[in-house]
């Protein structure tokens, strides 16, 4: 394996990951700002508390209805409860209006590594979780629905 001009290895994906949870009952208590509630019924994604980290390459959702749904996504170190004083507002999304729509999160991050092929001119976009921290989501809504957008995530820990 190479290594960098400073004797570190490259950071690698050890094995996949590929989450997928409903968000009916998953609000953040407040209808029109992304603000944590100390109400909110956020879901738990990816955590990466005991693990090296995880690079997520894909967050999508797909419809289960024909009404928009607003999905917040936040970073914290919480496992057991999205906190207000901890979680950190990190970027929406919004679902598909016809069921079975899949819409991405298209407002990741850009990243230097991995490097694109040769002559792309093309951006890479993904999301690090670093060691220690959590992923959760939400719809920006107070109520609970039985129709609500499901959320996936892909992408591979390290």
């Amino acid at each position: 394996m190479a290594t960098t001009s400073s004797n570190k290895q490259p950071l690698l994906v050890d094995h996949v990951l590929h989450e997928v949870v409903n968000l009916d009952t998953s609000s953040i208590g407040h209808a029109s700002s992304p603000d944590i509630q100390g109400t909110n019924t956020a879901t738990l994604l990816v955590n990466a508390v005991n693990t090296d980290g995880a690079i997520i390459e894909d967050i999508y959702s797909i419809a289960r209805s024909t009404t928009a749904a607003t999905i917040n996504l936040y970073l914290t170190s919480s496992t057991d409860y999205l906190r207000p004083t901890e979680g950190v507002f990190i970027g929406k999304f919004t679902s598909g209006t016809s069921v079975a729509a899949v819409t991405q999160w298209t407002a990741m991050p850009n990243i230097l590594a991995p490097v694109a092929q040769a002559g792309s001119t093309a951006q890479l976009r993904a999301l690090y979780v670093p060691k220690g921290k959590t992923l959760w989501a939400a719809r920006q809504s107070t109520s609970n629905l039985t129709d609500g957008p499901l959320i996936g995530v892909q992408g591979g820990w390290y």
